[in-house]
C-alpha cells in the first residue's frame, strides 16, 4: 500500500498563536501515525511564489492522511491554523513503484 503526504505551504501571521495549533495538533497527527518529513527550513524558490514554511507529513496510507484532516482533534487545531496563517494543503497519494 502506497504512503500518502500532506503538503502544506503557509504564510504564519502570529507565530505564538501558531505554535498553539501545532500543540493542538499533535493528537491527531499521533492517532493517524504522521510523521513529519519536512518542517520548515530553509528553501529556496525556484519557480512560483513562495510561502514562509513549507511542510510534508507522511501518512501510513491515502486513507489515514484524509481521516486525520477530517477528524475531531485536526478540526480545532485547523481553526486556530487558518485564523493566524494563510497557505495551502493538499494531500497527495505516494508512488509505491
Amino acid at each position: 500500500m502506497a504512503k500518502a503526504y500532506w503538503i502544506a505551504r503557509v504564510d504564519v501571521h502570529d507565530g505564538e498563536r501558531y505554535k498553539d495549533y501545532i500543540a493542538a495538533a499533535r493528537p491527531a497527527f499521533e492517532r493517524h501515525g504522521a510523521r513529519f518529513v519536512v518542517r520548515g527550513g530553509p528553501f529556496e524558490a525556484m519557480e512560483g511564489a513562495a510561502r514562509q514554511r513549507n511542510v510534508v507529513i507522511e501518512f501510513p496510507s491515502f486513507q489515514a492522511a484524509k481521516d486525520c484532516y477530517n477528524s475531531p482533534e485536526y478540526r480545532e487545531a485547523k481553526a486556530i491554523r487558518q485564523s493566524v496563517s494563510d497557505g495551502e494543503l493538499v494531500i497527495v497519494e505516494g508512488y509505491d513503484g
